[in-house]
């Protein structure tokens, strides 16, 4: 890079980019190819593109990570606000770019949250430190959790607490990479108006970011990044307009734009709920028109609720696994043992796909190492598969139940994807353990990778790698922490899809998510968790109707769900498709629902249908 590139400019870019290229060491081929992007000062940019489409990579050479920390092979110039990054170090970037990685876990570096929010002011010699880091904890609402080791913090606690720390050193450009990960909706949303406040008082804000409606809601522009390449950069309603190039880089449209495209293809494409009922008052109007039409005279609204068997249809199916009067916590190191998970019972069944749901520390994660016998209850039972998990060890249970953490570098133990995968088939003799590792490998699109080391791999691979690596123990029950956090549309459909290729050898599913679209398109039951209790056992359906049970728990419907209420229907729809049969159906013939939600085979249907209605 020639010395000019280190001298001043008058009013530059926040972020200029120009040709840059950049090549892991041994990677075969470029992870950025000639990249070309400007960046105005005081922009709140929403970045988009499929898993490893080079996006992470990126937003490292903001900061200098790449090429001071991530070596490589580096050609080209990025300048911030008219400064090149090549000899500035991280840390003397790290006062004009803040910075939250996608794998947040790994910049917590002091005990408690207050000494890892004050740590970057105080390690720079800036005097207010205190006052910026209690600042930040008061704006992300993080005061009840402040003395807490951040060990003890629940994934989503980790990611504000991150997020706190960056934002502690009042940056000029901020750069988040996942904002809504691992954090439930309510708190993605207050994360994503406490950016939108940082970027009203002049911060540029840049998010990687998979979630559409997010996009739509709050960015004012949107770089498409496809294949290490940045196709376009654009208005956010004209980039959203583009959804054959969204599409293709496996970026879904907002449910709203999909359905409008659907129900009113001459309207404005809507970027909120409100506008896409107003939208379809004319559709609505229509229905309404019709002979014993409307939806309170519909039969669907008449219809079941959706969901999974209800108790009494359990009674005929065989109990995975039984929690009777649970109790759990952990030591703490000033004080007495917490209490996460309190006096919990619960019965999961044959055949049933359970989405296990709550605000951040609800006890999700701590219930998932129960049943996987990972910690032994501090009173109370753990039966799994007929066994008290006291009984019998983690190992012994493993051919039984697979744990997928939450954090998936955790889970890659070899020197391969490959390898990874083939470890507990091939350990355990199971028959035919190459051709199932093949078979997982090829259906998760990991086949390219297979010979590349997991924790190299980007955020979004590192997911599917981990759900393989699950997938080809061929559990009876099966415990997936946040599996589609930081999954592209795609890769989010390959998980149900092969939830259903290995039905036969896994009996039952347990998803601990924030992701109310998995909710509502694969989950028959829905249990939610509320400070280590059971506050509900119910459906999808029934959860997204119930403003009450959504408001404690801190969860937010999907945006067809918000429509159809909107529209009053009844059941709630859960997918684009259903609401758009719903509308378009005539009153007379229209029948209800199906009891349970499309099985995960029927997962490409649900897709293809998306995408035609977005045609």
């Amino acid at each position: 890079m020639p010395a000019a590139d280190d001298g001043p400019r008058g009013a530059a870019p926040a972020i200029e980019v120009r040709n840059v290229t950049f090549r892991y060491p041994g990677a075969e081929r470029d992870t950025l190819r000639g990249v070309d992007l400007t960046i105005a000062a005081g922009d709140f940019v929403a970045v988009v593109g499929g898993n490893g489409s080079g996006k992470t990579t990126l937003a490292k050479t903001f900061n200098g990570l790449v090429p001071h920390f991530w070596n490589g092979d580096l050609s080209g110039s990025v300048r911030v606000h008219g400064r090149g990054t090549r000899r500035r170090s991280v840390a003397e970037l790290a006062s004009e770019v803040g910075y939250v990685f996608q794998d947040f876990g790994n910049q917590l570096v002091r005990p408690t949250v207050r000494d890892d929010v004050a740590y970057a002011p105080l390690n720079l010699g800036l005097a207010d430190w205190r006052g910026r880091a209690d600042a930040v904890i008061a704006g992300l609402g993080l005061e009840p959790i402040a003395d807490t080791f951040t060990w003890q913090l629940s994934g989503g606690q980790q990611h504000l607490t991150a997020l706190a720390g960056a934002l502690a050193l009042a940056p000029r450009v901020l750069v988040v990479d996942e904002p809504a990960a691992e954090v439930d909706p309510a708190r993605a949303t207050e994360i994503y108006e406490h950016l939108v406040r940082l970027n009203e008082r002049g911060t540029t804000v840049v998010v990687i970011e998979h979630h559409a409606e997010l996009i739509a809601r709050y960015a004012r522009s949107v770089v498409l990044v496809d294949d290490g390449v940045v196709r376009w950069h654009l208005p956010t309603a004209e980039a959203l307009a583009r959804h054959e190039d969204l599409a293709s880089a496996d970026v879904p449209a907002p449910q709203v734009v999909e359905i409008a495209r659907a129900l009113a293809p001459g309207s404005l494409l809507p970027l909120t709920v409100d506008d896409c009922v107003a939208a379809l008052a004319g559709v609505v109007n229509a229905r309404a028109a019709g002979p014993g039409a409307g939806p309170d005279a519909d039969p669907v609204a008449r219809g079941p609720q959706a969901g999974g068997p209800d108790r009494q249809d359990r009674a005929g199916h065989a109990v995975i696994a039984s929690l009777r009067d649970v109790s759990h916590g952990y030591l703490t190191i000033d004080g007495p043992r917490s209490t996460v998970v309190d006096g919990l019972s619960l019965d999961l069944f044959d055949g049933e796909r359970v989405a296990l749901v709550g605000s951040n520390g609800a006890g999700k994660s701590t219930l998932l190492t129960l049943l996987a016998g990972l910690a032994l209850p501090r009173a109370g039972t753990v039966t799994v598969d007929g066994r008290d998990t006291r009984e019998v060890s983690a190992p012994e249970l493993a051919g039984t139940v697979c744990y997928l953490v939450q954090h998936p570098e955790e889970m890659f133990l070899q020197d391969s994807v490959a390898a990874d995968v083939a470890m507990f088939p091939r350990g355990r003799r199971v028959a035919g353990a190459d051709e199932l590792v093949a078979r997982v490998l090829d259906r998760m699109d990991l086949a390219k990778v297979a010979d590349r080391d997991g924790r190299l791999l980007s955020g979004g691979q590192q997911r599917r790698a981990t759900l393989a690596v699950a997938l080809a123990m061929r559990p009876r029950l099966l415990l997936l922490d946040e599996p589609t956090a930081s999954l592209d549309l795609r890769s989010r459909d390959d998980v149900i899809g092969l939830l259903a290729d290995l039905a036969e050898h896994i009996r039952c599913t347990v998803v601990a998510t924030h992701d109310m679209h998995l909710v509502a398109e694969w989950a028959s039951r829905v249990v939610v968790l509320d400070e280590g209790a059971i506050i509900a056992d119910t459906t999808p359906a029934a959860l997204f109707a119930d403003d009450a049970l959504l408001a404690r728990a801190h969860l937010v419907p999907p945006q067809v769900a918000q429509v159809g209420r909107r529209l009053g229907l009844s059941p709630v729809p859960r997918t684009v498709p259903e609401l758009v049969s719903r509308l378009t159906t005539p009153a007379e013939t229209a029948s209800p629902p199906p009891d349970v939600p499309p099985r995960p085979a029927d997962a490409g249907a649900a897709v293809a249908g998306r995408t035609e209605a977005s045609r």
